[in-house]
């Protein structure tokens, strides 16, 4: 059976020869498709391929039809919005996920952006100290569980709210779960996104909440660009000189929150939650894992789509 590993942005190295080694010890074959320059390239490679290992390629309709043997999709790390689901269950493809591989590197990215925005983006002025802040983490997945854990370190009191999670699984980590998303916003100095992108998401995240955090308050958003709603944000920046918002996540292009807010604002050039190289090679490994259980013998523990 042959596993494509397609990747406009590649793997590491050291990643893709694990990835090697875990396909063709399960006897599979392993083809590579690296920083192809369009789709074409994509639906040629894909036509004889029984598994497909992605990252954040876009896997639409047009591409499951160039590829009749296809049966199952790995997204090598946690979010899979682009990966259109319902093509893939109308074409009985399985998709998965790799939960939790890049769940630390996000984490550290968000409290390393933290420590930026609270002492002014190091532009040379006083600013202040992490310790003692109430930190809100909107969602206690894996990458909101390590968050806690790494903030507890810095002395943060750390809060949460899941519609899913159990209160006994925040609490036991020694983060205080609360009863609904605004005494999240409304109780913390700090509040941390780690939402996944889904329609009741999209956009939830603007004035409605932010507003009612306290003064100085600061949003860190490592998710997706798509949960916050900027053109409200911008609304409510704009009338309060005290708010600051980071991410890891460009935005519109029509919205230049450099320009409007300077030094309250920073955005990395691109998605850099997973851009560490354990993070890389743990997720790419996983994936093949993944796919090979489920070509072998039908493992399909980390499917999204039903």
């Amino acid at each position: 059976m042959k596993i494509l590993v397609a990747t406009d942005k590649p793997f590491a190295q050291a990643a893709t020869a694990a990835i090697e080694e875990v396909v063709t010890t399960s006897g599979c074959e392993l083809q590579l498709l690296e920083k192809y320059a369009t789709k074409d390239k994509l639906i040629q490679a894909v036509g004889n391929a029984d598994a497909l290992i992605v990252r954040s390629d876009r896997i639409d309709a047009e591409v499951m039809d160039a590829a009749p043997r296809l049966k199952v999709i790995a997204r090598a790390g946690a979010g899979y919005d682009n990966i259109d689901l319902e093509a893939a269950t109308s074409h009985g493809i399985c998709v998965m996920n790799t939960p939790g591989q890049n769940a630390n590197a996000v984490a550290e990215l968000a409290l390393g952006l933290m420590v930026m925005a609270v002492r002014n983006m190091y532009n040379g002025t006083s600013g202040t100290e992490l310790k003692g802040k109430r930190l809100g983490i909107h969602a206690y997945g894996n990458v909101g569980r390590n968050v806690a854990r790494i903030a507890q370190g810095f002395g943060m009191e750390t809060y949460a709210y899941d519609a899913y999670c159990p209160k006994d699984i925040i609490e036991k980590d020694g983060t205080k779960a609360l009863d609904s998303v605004e005494e999240l916003y409304r109780t913390c100095h700090v509040v941390s996104l780690h939402i996944p992108l889904t329609p009741e998401t999209r956009q939830s995240i603007g004035r409605n909440l932010v507003g009612l955090m306290p003064q100085g308050a600061l949003l860190v958003n490592t998710a997706r660009k798509e949960v916050i709603d900027e053109e409200a944000l911008i609304s409510l920046m704009e009338e309060r000189k005290d708010l600051k918002y980071v991410t890891d996540i460009a935005p519109d292009a029509n919205n230049d929150f450099v320009q409007m807010f300077a030094g309250r604002y920073f955005a990395t050039p691109k998605k850099m939650g997973a851009q560490t190289a354990e993070a890389n090679t743990n997720a790419g490994i996983a994936a093949a894992r993944q796919v090979v259980d489920y070509l072998l013998h039908g493992i399909d523990k980390y499917r999204v789509n039903r």
